[in-house]
């Protein structure tokens, strides 16, 4: 229950803002095939802040964290990451967070493309670079169009979405602002995913909002080798 609540929490809080224009990046996948958006031009671009919240030395572990970190472990197939490490500092948080990421990345209705869509919009709401950066060329792969990532990045509508790419995007974009729907927004998102692919688009809403939450609050700098793709919203 109180791990429901944090989830809620985070939904009810979105930041009101609108999609507006800022410049544009690129960078490439591992066959060199050119993608618009997903990193930084160059290494100029980077930020250095202090990372708040680092990976915990492991003399310095709790048993609960070390606990936590092996069942993350035996679950992912790799050491934690990203957004884990800050959340290490609440282990049965952490442990929460995973199952509910497990479950909206590898299980839910939605297209693996529909679902990274929703994913790149909430980072972008939210200026998240590590999520934006890790989600990008994911999202690309499954299938989303580089010019519809290059526009979003940009903070501008993209023009050429199909149908349940509209769909979804209206549906978040109205979500994040106003906190909630409209019956002809929903209506739509109904007709293209059904009542549980509703549910799991405001699922991955509210949990990349709970993972920019603790990325940018952490601090937790992009991966090595990566600049920032995404610029402020004008104010």
């Amino acid at each position: 229950m109180k791990i429901a609540c944090v989830i809620l929490a985070a939904i009810a809080v979105l930041p009101r803002m609108l999609f507006a224009q800022v410049p544009s990046t690129r960078s490439q996948l591992t066959d060199g095939a050119v993608i618009e958006g997903c990193h930084g031009e160059s290494p100029a671009e980077k930020v250095t802040t202090q990372d708040r919240l680092p990976e915990i030395p492991a003399d310095k572990l709790s048993e609960a964290q070390k606990k936590a970190t092996e069942q993350f472990r035996e679950g992912r197939g790799t050491p934690i990451f990203g957004p884990f490490v800050p959340l290490l500092r609440s282990p049965d948080l952490m442990l929460a967070d995973k199952a509910m990421g497990d479950y909206l990345r590898f299980k839910s209705v939605l297209p693996p493309r529909i679902r990274e869509f929703v994913i790149l919009i909430t980072a972008r709401q939210w200026m998240q670079q590590y999520e934006w950066d890790v989600h990008c060329p994911i999202a690309i792969k499954a299938g989303l169009g580089q010019e519809i990532v290059k526009t979003v990045a940009e903070g501008r509508r993209p023009t050429a979405m199909s149908d349940d790419e509209a769909a979804v995007y209206e549906f978040c974009v109205e979500l994040h602002r106003n906190g909630s729907v409209s019956d002809p927004t929903y209506a739509a998102a109904l007709a293209k995913f059904g009542e549980q692919g509703v549910v799991d688009i405001v699922g991955l809403n509210g949990f990349y909002t709970l993972q920019a939450m603790i990325l940018n609050v952490a601090r937790t700098p992009l991966p090595k080798g990566s600049a920032p793709a995404l610029r402020p919203f004008p104010r």
